[in-house]
């Protein structure tokens, strides 16, 4: 009796091999189709246009507008902290590191299309022109016009001067924010950044300052910066001729990849530009993440928000040194960091608004329901802060801090955080 013949080993391999890869095809094509509608659904996830919002707001959204907007002087509402960013289309001559652009780093790949499109980006062509006008929109249909200050962001640049290409993460020029804000008088003013190891840092520093810019740009972490170097020394003191301001981030940075850096945003590298009379806003007053405390011996890791508030108390640096409250609402850093800023009404008027533009139109980091689970705000408000959002996430940025309050006492954050400290000259 014949006995049926079976597949050879090699050609069962073969045809496992084969199911294996038409599998994979499958599931990247379906992944590939999912993808787009994923990043839109928690990325910039809003329904309306910002010129609808006047007509279209309900009533309870509309009054909730109206109440974050009293006391509030028209003439000083700012925001230090607005970010442009770009590819390198419509002559900006802005960069992105390729490992944002590429699958084989899947975390940045990923983080950079939540990016593109927070900030309106539908068309890669013309992505650099698109945020422009996407953010100029919603700064225009703002119910009260603000100082937004546009951020450039130099390179990482290594101790001996040179670029570092593979850490620099992006690389917004000083001539686009300046351009940006030239387009735009009446919504933005330019913000530059100069890394203080390079060869041409005081020309550079010099040639703005001479056009009246009044904020430099620091990203300490990514860009390679120790603020306590000695070699600012003379940094610092042109930006002092200039009357310039200081924004350096500190605490943990996770929006650029900055691993072997982190204790560069160290808040209390902040001495050396503070003891050289400088004026220094401390981005997202360290809410994030742990430092060495330098003051102490043995070097123990604490808070870095913990060193943020020991500077704001050291009464030396009471008119030099200020915390803005970029990103403090994002769903990482909206802890006891924030309770313990709206409890300290004492630090309001040394606090600066800035939006961190695009990351609160990025749905996925801000979320309003918990903060009324918290008891910050009610239901009733956490929707119609929702609706607001679905206008212009710029707004709604703006009237979620307006609208906190501490469950126990009620009290919120002072009109004068949103307001141009007198003492910052800006």
């Amino acid at each position: 009796m014949a006995h049926a013949k079976h597949p050879r080993p090699r050609r069962l391999a073969r045809r496992a091999a084969v199911a294996l890869v038409l599998a994979l095809v499958l599931l990247s094509a379906a992944v590939a189709l999912a993808y787009r509608p994923l990043v839109r659904a928690l990325g910039g996830s809003w329904e309306h246009a910002p010129s609808e919002m006047a007509a279209g707001l309900g009533d309870e959204a509309r009054a909730l507008l109206a109440r974050a907007y009293e006391g509030i002087d028209p003439a000083r509402l700012v925001d230090v902290h607005a970010h442009l960013a770009g590819i390198g289309t419509d002559g900006s001559g802005c960069e992105v590191n390729a490992r944002m652009r590429s699958w084989r780093h899947p975390l940045s790949r990923l983080r950079f299309d939540f990016y593109l499109s927070g900030a309106g980006v539908t068309d890669l062509a013309h992505a650099d022109r698109q945020v422009v006008e996407r953010l100029a929109d919603l700064a225009r249909h703002a119910d009260l016009p603000a100082r937004r200050y546009l951020l450039a962001f130099d390179r990482h640049y290594r101790a001996d001067g040179t670029v570092d290409a593979a850490k620099s993460g992006f690389h917004v020029p000083n001539e686009w924010v300046w351009r940006v804000a030239r387009e735009h008088p009446g919504l933005f003013a330019p913000a530059i950044s100069v890394h203080p190891y390079r060869s041409d840092a005081l020309a550079e520093l010099e040639r703005w300052g001479a056009r009246g810019v009044k904020i430099v740009k620091w990203l300490p972490n990514a860009m390679g910066i120790d603020p306590a170097d000695p070699r600012c020394d003379a940094f610092y003191a042109t930006m002092r001729v200039h009357e310039m301001v200081l924004l350096s981030h500190t605490g943990k940075e996770l929006a650029v990849a900055s691993v072997a850096d982190q204790g560069l945003g160290n808040p209390l590298r902040l001495r050396r530009p503070l003891d050289a009379g400088l004026r220094v806003i401390a981005a997202h007053c360290a809410g994030l993440g742990t430092d060495e405390d330098l003051d102490r011996p043995g070097r123990p890791r604490v808070a870095s928000f913990e060193l943020f508030l020991r500077l704001m108390d050291e009464e030396r640096y009471e008119g030099l040194f200020f915390g803005d409250l970029s990103a403090v609402l994002l769903f990482n850093r909206s802890g006891e960091h924030l309770r313990t800023l709206l409890e300290r009404e004492d630090l309001h008027a040394r606090l600066v608004d800035g939006s961190d533009y695009p990351l609160p139109a990025i749905d996925a980091l801000v979320h309003t329901g918990s903060f009324a689970r918290e008891g910050y705000i009610t239901p009733a408000e956490s929707r119609a802060l929702e609706e607001i959002y679905d206008y212009n996430p710029l707004v709604y940025d703006f009237a979620l801090k307006r609208t906190l309050r501490l469950p126990a006492s009620g009290r919120g954050f002072a009109a004068a955080a949103f307001e141009r400290p007198p003492g910052l000259g800006l």
